[in-house]
């Protein structure tokens, strides 16, 4: 009784003094997580690991439930749902809002990307070198992004710039001037809705990884992959957190987070690279299904034909008091390592 009666009487004191008692048992924090990608998709997949991560290594302080499959934001909402809360984490790519990510968009440009982990490498260096304005409003934990974009078409195969011309293919962000300065017609629409429209002819191709083919089924409904790693683009994606939401969070679970975020930078890049080879196994394995391949001069010509993309980012940047420049000098530095 007397040590009961002591406690209480701590316990008084600490009120008096305006010092709060810690918590015991205290509930654990919920965060929503939403991500376009199917449930099935290996992104996906690895977006739900590292949420299970996360709850591990907070010791439980912090619980996440994965919405997959846009269900709960689509592709193109993804990152202001974050920012209005809608979700507290998000995952999508900056192309699916053209001209809200100007310095980061860069690492989209047509760098003749070898490899998924290259360009997942590249997209987190550049963000820890300029840390772009342009994420003020969110609390970035990471980037990643897929290996070359390569062309893809339906009925036609393309050999040319010129068997391009009048044909409509699927692109985003800066895959659309790609296909621009290729003579081709550039239709923005996400992934999802991807498979249907070129099915249905509403466009006659698209251009994205090797690994769409089976990760989205697209060898299904495409005829040709042209080998355009001359002109390999990535899509870089974000992974971020309300930025509220994390300043709520207990320092632990802080620094649980972000310590899982930087293990699964290359996790994502390899698994884009491996599904890479299993999207261009899934492409041959369909009845019909061929590559074509440039010869070496035409591939040169595809190449000098992205030498404007690179002076209008510049441009872009310049607007909006960012140093493009630096940017690109930046990442073909990068791109030499």
């Amino acid at each position: 009784m007397r040590g009961s009666f002591r406690g209480m009487a701590a316990a008084a004191v600490l009120l008096v003094l305006g010092w709060a008692m810690p918590a015991v048992g205290a509930d654990p924090v919920k965060l929503s997580y939403s991500n376009f990608f199917p449930p099935t998709h290996i992104q996906s997949q690895l977006a739900e690991q590292w949420c299970r991560e996360v709850e591990k290594r907070s010791g439980g302080k912090v619980v996440i439930e994965y919405y997959p499959g846009g269900t709960l934001t689509k592709a193109k909402d993804c990152y202001d749902g974050v920012v209005q809360r809608i979700s507290d984490i998000g995952m999508s790519a900056l192309g699916y809002t053209k001209g809200r990510f100007p310095v980061l968009s860069g690492v989209d440009l047509p760098m003749c990307y070898a490899s998924g982990v290259q360009a997942t490498g590249l997209a987190n260096a550049v963000y820890a070198k300029f840390t772009p304005k342009e994420f003020d409003d969110v609390h970035v934990l990471y980037f990643h992004a897929h290996g070359p974009g390569i062309l893809h078409t339906a009925g036609k195969p393309v050999k040319s710039m010129e068997d391009l011309k009048g044909m409509k293919i699927r692109a985003t962000g800066n895959s659309a001037s790609v296909i621009t300065a290729l003579g081709g017609s550039p239709v923005a629409m996400s992934m999802p809705d991807s498979y249907q429209s070129i099915q249905k002819g509403v466009v006659n191709g698209g251009i994205y990884p090797t690994e769409t083919n089976k990760g989205w089924k697209m060898a299904e409904v495409v005829d040709y992959l042209t080998d355009s790693t001359a002109v390999g683009y990535t899509t870089t994606f974000f992974v971020v957190l309300n930025k509220a939401a994390w300043a709520a969070l207990p320092a632990e679970a802080q620094q649980a987070m972000t310590e899982v975020s930087k293990e699964w930078i290359p996790k994502h890049g390899q698994a884009w690279d491996d599904s890479d080879k299993e999207g261009r196994e899934f492409f041959l394995a369909q009845p019909g299904n061929a590559i074509v391949t440039l010869d070496a001069a035409e591939a040169a010509r595809w190449t000098k034909a992205m030498d404007p993309l690179f002076v209008e980012y510049e441009a872009e940047c310049a607007k909006l008091g960012a140093d493009g420049k630096a940017v690109v000098e930046f990442m073909h530095g990068q791109m030499k390592k």
